[in-house]
């Protein structure tokens, strides 16, 4: 059994076990976030103001699935099986804060970026010294994460109409298909 040093990992689990739940849930969620950025770019087109903005970030995220989906492989994880969930939910959720306005839209990325950056440091400090390279990986993923974040709120997130409400939904939203994707 692994000694895991992060609370929000069930001790009794095995570093596999460990391991196969942080690549599906990561991979999962950078399959979200790419759909979410493809939502919002249908929605503002190529000639919106944000467009490129968008553009950079869901590039960043690409490069992120691509890297997990060489890590399933690597280390033999098991998808989730409710990708189709993603999506369609990724892509709506997008285009939904895209209708809603530019402020809206990077209300939704502040969110979803904040919920990620801590989910990854968390990895990061569960991860033991021998997956030092996944850890790294994490870790460059996390900042660039910390970028968008930022992004959104240079571009008016906490401008946005009910922002306190939309962020929060986002944000419990986001939790919530974590904890959905570690399991499933």
């Amino acid at each position: 059994m692994s000694t895991l040093k992060n609370k929000n990992v069930p001790v009794a689990m095995s570093k596999e076990q460990q391991l196969d739940r942080i690549i599906r849930v990561d991979h999962a969620g950078e399959y979200g976030a790419v759909r979410i950025y493809e939502g919002q770019l249908a929605v503002f087109g190529d000639n919106h103001p944000m467009s490129d903005t968008i553009k950079h970030m869901k590039e960043q995220e690409d490069v992120h699935l691509e890297r997990f989906n060489k890590l399933i492989r690597e280390y033999n994880a098991r998808p989730t099986v409710i990708t189709p969930l993603w999506h369609m939910a990724g892509f709506a959720l997008g285009a939904g804060t895209a209708l809603m306005g530019t402020k809206a839209a990077m209300a939704c990325t502040e969110a979803v970026e904040e919920v990620i950056d801590q989910h990854y440091a968390d990895q990061i400090e569960s991860l033991e010294d021998d997956e030092s390279e996944l850890a790294e990986t994490l870790e460059k993923f996390r900042q660039e994460e910390v970028e968008h974040r930022e992004i959104a709120i240079k571009n008016g997130a906490q401008q946005a109409p009910a922002h306190g409400l939309l962020y929060g939904a986002i944000k419990l939203g986001v939790k919530a298909v974590i904890k959905v994707a570690e399991r499933i």
